[in-house]
């Protein structure tokens, strides 16, 4: 690779494009979507190997590829060309979820290849489906999912051997009548749209065997169904419908029908019958009692013939005017009054792992929740629509309070909140009310009383500390403001067992903050209690200091002399005219601002314990958590059956949304690719109510036949916020000055039976694994990682086609979310394990493959069979045992 960077940026243009063909170009196949410079690559090959390009059947460029544009004018020329992928979704957001490519059309004279049976140009920007597709007279498979598309052209019945169509994940609100001229269609997937109805020539496709139309707006489908002799699996959940016709029945080839979460009240006895049908999340005439007082899962009665989508693990879900109740798999509810959407709408969401880059959290804030995202983000509802999120319950909510904070695109705030109890189980949920929808997250802050300031002055008390007063004149003033009081209360306890010694006193930490820049013209008169033990009577003033920090907390500037301290017996007394944080301090010492600091950031940090596993069952598979001290031994009580390894790690301070990393090392490894590798080691940001643990495989490259790997986990801070007390990030001398903490961990020695075994992938690992046999040709473990790692997201089509239920595959999208690798691993591999005696599973993965639309895998599985057959067969010639074979076969003949 080193050398042909080298070729090629020494201008060395045939020989480097001859080395670059070399590493790209296999046979008829060339596949650079895997490079971020493949289209660069392409042209260079063009250059330089122009005649060998031209003959190839198999391309694949990435639409992410920022000289997508600047390439697709070459397509044309490659006039052999069968299997064709611009497939975007090659690069992921900070949220990881797929980026979108940015293909928006395709050249004309595209529709001059006359051999292209497979186009796939997911995960695109297109609005409208590029006219020269409609010109390719072999097209078979055709996938344009994860699109903009609103409407597919009215001569779309002109691609008469297509054989399979997704337009998944698209806007397409209804479907041209020539769609009933695709004769030789057999696999039709429109799920995820905005249709609201059929027309009656889709019961002209006799040959479909499987129909896609969930996550929709039908309210009906078409009598004409029952012409659809073929169809196997009909998919109809998460629609607005309310009848479906008898005669689907009678339909002689089905075996699956699913009608989950529509709006059916009735159900013909026919449908009611049959044993594959899938009914759940429908009415079915008793639309549930209404919500009584008090109930989380609505906070207004909802009519009696509302909807209910209950435990929805996909990705959306549907509302229309008359309302409805949605509870999402993760606990997660939602109500829709009447009225609140004036048209069918379609609500996605995601639940994301929170990212400090982007999740701001304000000092002393605890994050009690991942970051909910609703889409479509601003759309305005006409009534207000209710959530109720569950969060981690902190240890206590004394002198806090639970809110949920949404983020407009610009910035946080937080809605006004009440916490209630959901009635079965008595866990807590955060319920909030908004009219638009965007990003939102559960957070414990310092509790905030609020006031509007007049012209006429007002005042403003504290409920955590009622002694804690703010008064506002009259004329203190020009226009109305709105003004925030916050309070935290600091014991002598805390900032003795800080400081190692007693001597200094404080009181409650005030903070008071406003929605204005400037000013208040007259001063603001503020009352604190004095610190504990100090009253009007034994007041030493030359040990009283009053500080001033700023927003921050990075600077406490002692101020005493430059206001005025009035004493009582129990209250100091001064004015103000600008807010920020105030405090008082009674002390012997004379810096007091740097010791101030010290204490506010210390009150900030947890103490944390970090703990190291191993499963019991399977040493390879190692537990990593960051646990705070109070939380340790219970957390370790309910591990232990499970889990085995070293006392946790000393004590260690972490602030709330802090970056830290675990490396492994000596002599263990784990899988460079995960997404949340850096520069080798597993990256981790700690939330004090959250769980901070990862499950992982680790390897070692030293051969364990014969002893076994002690090596080790190290725990070594990442981005240190800023103005951090040098005690508090346990610094060393060298190279592992942000070292934290280490915990051996120790791999057995391999028994024979699991020697040679191919290593994990991405957290996964699998015993021993081959599908086929020597003579008809092997899929090893190794060539099924390869085949996951190029499934995305097709794998939910490409498990139902490989037999997977529609709950198997709900169950692993759920147990693997956030985390799509995983999710295709599991898949792959559950049917791997389930199907490995059967001699004809190759064949039946690759015609999976293909009814997928993944044309490309199955054509690189066959190349892999191909290529193992040839390989067994030289091995017989080799080995002299083909033409023994051959004699004895020919004496049997003459027998």
């Amino acid at each position: 690779v080193q050398r042909m960077a080298e070729l090629l940026g020494a201008g060395e243009g045939a020989r480097g494009a001859a080395v670059l063909a070399g590493c790209c170009l296999a046979g008829s196949r060339l596949s650079l979507d895997v490079y971020p410079d493949g289209c660069r690559r392409l042209l260079r090959l063009l250059e330089g190997q122009r005649a060998a390009v031209l003959r190839v059947e198999l391309l694949r460029l990435s639409g992410n590829d920022p000289l997508l544009g600047a390439t697709l004018g070459t397509l044309p020329h490659l006039s052999h060309l069968r299997s064709l992928v611009l497939k975007g979704g090659h690069t992921r957001d900070e949220f990881g979820a797929c980026q979108h490519g940015s293909l928006t059309s395709l050249p004309p004279d595209l529709g001059n290849l006359r051999c292209l049976t497979h186009l796939d140009l997911s995960f695109n920007s297109l609005s409208t489906l590029p006219s020269c597709i409609l010109c390719l007279p072999s097209l078979r498979v055709l996938l344009v999912s994860h699109n903009s598309l609103v409407a597919l052209p009215e001569d779309f019945g002109a691609l008469r051997k297509l054989t399979f169509f997704s337009a998944m994940k698209n806007q397409l609100k209804d479907l041209p009548q020539s769609i009933g001229e695709l004769a030789a269609l057999q696999n039709l997937d429109l799920s995820e749209n905005a249709l609201e109805f059929l027309p009656e020539e889709v019961g002209n496709l006799h040959s479909c065997t499987e129909l896609d139309l969930s996550g929709n707006c039908l309210s009906s489908i078409p009598d004409s169904f029952a012409n659809l002799r073929s169809l196997r699996r009909l998919h109809l959940h998460s629609n607005l419908l309310v009848r479906v016709p008898a005669s689907l029945a009678s339909l002689p080839g089905l075996s699956r029908l699913d009608l989950q979460n529509n709006c059916l009240h009735t159900i013909p006895p026919e449908i009611q019958a049959l044993p594959f049908v899938q009914l759940r999340g429908n009415p079915l005439g008793d639309p549930g009692p209404p919500p009584q007082q008090g109930n989380c899962e609505a906070a207004a009665a909802r009519p009696l013939h509302a909807v209910i989508h209950e435990c929805i693990f996909l990705g959306s879900f549907t509302v229309t005017s008359e309302g409805c109740k949605v509870v999402l798999a993760c606990g997660i509810r939602f109500y829709f009054p009447p009225g609140a959407a004036s048209h069918p709408l379609q609500i996605s969401f995601r639940v994301l792992a929170p990212d400090p880059q982007w999740v701001k959290l304000r000092h002393h804030d605890v994050l009690l929740s991942r970051v909910l995202e609703l889409q479509p983000h601003g759309v305005e509802f006409q009534q207000e629509v209710q959530i109720w999120m569950p969060y981690a319950s902190p240890q206590t909510l004394h002198q806090r309070e639970v809110v949920v904070r949404t983020f407009s695109g610009q910035s946080w705030s937080d809605l006004s909140t009440t916490v209630e109890q959901k009635a079965k189980s008595k866990k807590q949920v955060a319920h909030c009310s908004v009219l638009h929808f965007s990003w939102f997250l559960v957070v414990s802050r310092l509790v905030q009383n609020e006031c509007q300031v007049p012209t006429e002055g007002t005042l403003l008390f504290s409920t955590v500390d009622p002694n804690i007063k703010v008064t506002f004149p009259p004329g203190v003033t020009e226009e109305t403001r709105s003004v925030r009081l916050q309070v935290l209360p600091v014991s002598t306890e805390e900032i003795e067992e800080i400081m190692g010694h007693s001597g200094c006193r404080a009181s409650p930490l005030l903070c008071l903050s406003q929605d204005s820049l400037v000013d208040f013209l007259r001063p603001v008169r503020i009352q604190l209690p004095l610190p504990p033990g100090v009253t009007g009577l034994n007041l030493d003033q030359s040990r009283l200091h009053l500080l001033h920090g700023d927003l921050e907390g990075q600077t406490w500037d002692d101020i005493t002399s430059q206001v005025v301290l009035e004493f009582t017996h129990l209250y100091a007394v001064f004015e103000v005219t600008h807010f920020s944080w105030y405090w008082l301090w009674y002390t012997t010492k004379t810096y007091i601002g740097g010791i101030a600091k010290k204490v506010y950031e210390r009150l900030r940090m947890y103490q944390v314990n970090f703990i190291a596993l191993q499963r019991r069952k399977d040493p390879e598979q190692v537990l990593l958590q960051c646990v705070p001290k109070h939380k340790v031994d219970p957390v370790l009580r309910r591990l232990q059956d499970r889990y085995r390894g070293p006392e946790p790690s000393d004590l260690v301070e972490m602030f709330e949304g802090e970056q830290f990393f675990a490396a492994f090392e000596r002599g263990i490894s784990i899988d460079m690719d995960r997404p949340d590798c850096v520069d080798g080691r597993l990256s981790f940001i700690f939330y004090s109510h959250l769980k901070n643990m990862k499950e992982i495989y680790v390897t070692s490259p030293v051969d364990r036949k014969g002893q076994a790997v002690k090596g080790q986990v190290s725990f070594y801070r990442g981005a240190v916020p800023e103005s951090v007390p040098e005690d508090a990030s346990r610094r060393r001398k060298g190279a592992d000055s942000l070292w934290l903490a280490t915990l051996p961990i120790k791999l057995p020695r391999l028994k024979p039976h699991w020697a040679g075994n191919p290593g994990p992938l991405n957290g996964f690992s699998f015993p021993p694994l081959n599908l086929g046999n020597a003579e008809t040709g092997y899929l090893t473990q190794a060539n099924l990682l390869s085949i996951a790692r190029r499934v995305g997201a097709d794998w939910q089509t490409v498990g139902l086609n490989l037999g997977l239920t529609y709950q198997q595959i709900e169950r692993i999208g759920y147990n693997n979310r956030e985390d799509l690798d995983k999710q295709i691993l599991d898949m792959l591999f559950s049917w791997a394990q389930q199907n490995s005696e059967d001699p004809n599973c190759v064949r039946r993965l690759m015609a999976a493959m293909k009814e997928s639309g993944r044309q490309d895998i199955a054509d690189e599985i066959e190349a892999i069979i191909e290529l193992g057959q040839q390989k067994y067969r030289e091995s017989i010639r080799r080995v002299g045992l083909e033409q023994e074979s051959s004699t004895e076969d020919s004496a049997t003949a003459v027998v």
